[in-house]
């Protein structure tokens, strides 16, 4: 697929800058692209990075002054250069194909219209589905499931019973949703398998990635809000109550009966203890591991998790320490030193 220059720019409503006859074949990243595509370059300060690259022509913000290489100047440098990437090389859309023969549908399940159920696919007695929705290959869908409209779940996912998942929620493959939480009676000695009577709750516009697991609760739901997005790899223990819009990234370990407010950000392989509640709009750094309570609109970091400027402070200290332990070594010898000239004075009296 082959485009113009000037056909790129009214695509993206951007600001054409050189020969617009110029035909471009493909669009990379600033260290993929070769003769014939189109490059981004999302900061004018990074113009340095365009001296090795062989791109013909460049998706570049505004402050960019032309160099002589055609360009496009756009206010959203991402989105546009999103949407001719997508030009070039459209997603793969599958056709409508209904309730594939070769998945098993119980006669007990209510199904809305225009879905879709890919092959080995199994949807259990009294699930009701709405419409528009996908459900790709070894996707098992246990009794009592209730799924909104426009819901898509990728191959081999598995939702157990009761689970509710919202309109619009994306789930990929791998996930498993409402299997048991791990809380257990030890009270005899054995370790013997709580109350798991809850399920798990999808609001709207929830999206989770490959392999994370979200468990039920032991009496009522565990909650994901809506619009949060849950990244790969990522375990959200029972009884959890997760708020709307939060940001969860892969390899997030969240234990039973934590809460979180809305817009909440958890970078990689942060770890929470159970019962705790994280504020509204705050952000844990990657590796964090909160022990208690974190205020709203704060960023925590660290081992235990602290204010993220505690963190600054200590970091720079523990960088100090070479040198404090050199300084101490000195003056542990001069008040050596000091100690023996006074024991010689007053012997000398």
């Amino acid at each position: 697929m082959e485009a113009t220059l000037a056909q790129l720019a009214e695509l993206v409503d951007g600001d054409l800058h050189g020969d617009g006859n110029l035909v471009l074949n493909g669009a990379a990243p600033l260290c993929d692209a070769r003769e014939g595509h189109i490059t981004m370059l999302d900061r004018a300060d990074r113009e340095h990075c365009l001296n090795a690259c062989q791109a013909s022509a460049i998706l570049a913000p505004p402050d960019l002054v032309p160099n002589g290489r055609p360009l496009i100047r756009v206010d959203n440098v991402h989105t546009a250069f999103a949407t001719i990437v997508s030009h070039f090389r459209p997603r793969r859309t599958a056709t409508q194909k209904g309730v594939c023969p070769e998945a098993y549908v119980s006669p007990k399940a209510t199904i809305g219209n225009d879905i879709d159920v890919h092959p080995r696919a199994v949807i259990g007695d009294d699930v009701t589905i709405g419409d528009r929705v996908t459900i790709h290959s070894g996707v098992k869908i246990q009794a009592g499931c209730r799924i909104g409209d426009d819901v898509t779940i990728y191959p081999n996912a598995v939702l157990y019973e009761d689970t509710v998942v919202g309109d619009r929620c994306i789930i990929h493959a791998g996930v498993v949703l409402g299997a048991d939480g791990f809380g257990y009676d030890s009270s005899t000695g054995v370790h013997k398998l709580s109350s798991q009577l809850g399920n798990v709750v999808l609001e709207d516009d929830v999206e989770i990635g490959a392999n994370s697991t979200v468990d039920r609760g032991t009496y009522g739901a565990t909650l994901i809000g809506e619009g949060t997005k849950v990244d790969n790899l990522v375990q959200i223990a029972h009884n959890c109550r997760i708020g709307r819009h939060n940001m969860l990234c892969a390899q997030v370990g969240i234990a039973g009966s934590t809460t979180t407010g809305d817009y909440v950000v958890m970078a990689g392989q942060v770890g929470v203890k159970d019962h705790v509640h994280i504020g509204a709009g705050a952000v844990l750094g990657a590796m964090a591991g909160v022990i208690g309570d974190i205020p709203p609109q704060t960023q925590y970091v660290g081992v235990p998790a602290t204010p993220a400027r505690e963190q600054v402070i200590k970091q720079a200290a523990l960088g100090k320490l070479p040198e404090m332990r050199k300084q101490m070594k000195r003056l542990e010898k001069t008040v050596e030193q000091l100690t023996r000239q006074i024991e010689e004075l007053s012997d000398s009296k």
